[in-house]
């Protein structure tokens, strides 16, 4: 929503809007991850919620700077001049031109919230009653898995986050691929 309204309104709104995601965005994710969770607490929502803070504004910025590109369009003239609301030039022209586009980045930032969230788990600052890979990881450092050589304890939950990032990162590109014309192989 944010990306939508500052790409189409001009003026203070979208300045502000971006200015306010602007401020997000220059500020270092981790250590604002780290100093919320422990502010607040470890538990599951909190992470959530911290990573939710965290996360959005690149999806906005690239939904700004296609919302930017669309408004400009000849169907969204079209739909001026015959007297279209605002909110209805936004909801039926321009949100289904920016979905596929919103879909193949969501998939992109899934992978960063499951590499924020094994982060945090493996800093201790996890949910302690849930498992994790972050608090597996965490148990074998803090017991000394690497001095005793226990290759076990760190390889399958290092490679399944891996492969879990690599998986999600691979369909984010497949679905940036099919849903972007420009990038579709012939």
């Amino acid at each position: 929503m944010v990306g939508l309204l500052a790409g189409y309104y001009r003026g203070w709104l979208g300045e502000g809007l971006m200015r306010v995601t602007d401020l997000f965005f220059v500020v270092p994710w981790l250590p604002l991850m780290i100093l919320l969770v422990a502010l607040v607490g470890p538990s599951l929502s909190i992470i959530i919620l911290v990573i939710g803070l965290t996360g959005w504004t690149s999806t906005a910025r690239i939904v700004r700077s296609e919302t930017l590109s669309l408004r400009e369009r000849a169907f969204v003239e079209r739909a001026r001049s015959i007297g279209c609301s605002d909110a209805r030039i936004l909801y039926v022209h321009i949100l289904p031109n920016v979905v596929p586009l919103i879909l193949a980045n969501t998939v992109l930032t899934v992978a960063l919230a499951i590499l924020s969230e094994a982060t945090l788990s493996f800093l201790g600052l996890g949910d302690p009653g849930r498992p994790s890979w972050g608090t597996m990881l965490h148990f074998a450092f803090s017991r000394g898995a690497t001095s005793m050589g226990a290759y076990w304890f760190i390889v399958p939950p290092g490679v399944a986050i891996i492969l879990l990032v690599l998986g999600f990162s691979l369909v984010g590109y497949s679905l940036d691929e099919i849903t972007n014309p420009r990038l579709r192989r012939r």
